[in-house]
């Protein structure tokens, strides 16, 4: 008898603010597929507590390749009333990383400030 085989595996981020020590709510995200013509999959804005509604790739649409995550930093701390430089020293954070197995959850947080950014891979 064959082995069922089921996908679970998904793509998530969240943002924490480190200038306030706070997630990072209502900045905008979007998710591109490293390819030729590099198409959009996702773009989404994080909640009051930093994290997306829901995940960014998941089911048949969560495969292996590499992506590009880009948050848009400059523009979320001038809604927050922080006053940056033109132009400011982040604008937009991008990562480029991939996925190698389809099984497994791949949880990408970003922790920013004006000034500087950490990401890591979670779980």
């Amino acid at each position: 008898m064959g082995q069922l085989t089921t996908q679970t595996g998904r793509l998530t981020t969240h943002v924490l603010d480190t200038s306030v020590g706070l997630p990072a709510g209502g900045m905008q995200v979007e998710l591109h597929a490293v390819l030729g013509d590099r198409p959009l999959l996702a773009s989404v804005v994080t909640g009051q507590d930093g994290r997306c509604p829901s995940p960014l790739l998941t089911g048949a649409a969560f495969k292996v390749g590499r992506y590009a995550l880009t948050f848009r930093v400059s523009d979320y701390f001038r809604a927050r009333g922080v006053v940056l430089p033109e132009p400011a020293f982040l604008d937009e954070v991008v990562i480029h990383f991939g996925i190698a197995h389809t099984d497994q959850h791949y949880h990408v947080p970003l922790l920013v400030s004006p000034w500087s950014y950490t990401v890591y891979r979670g779980g």
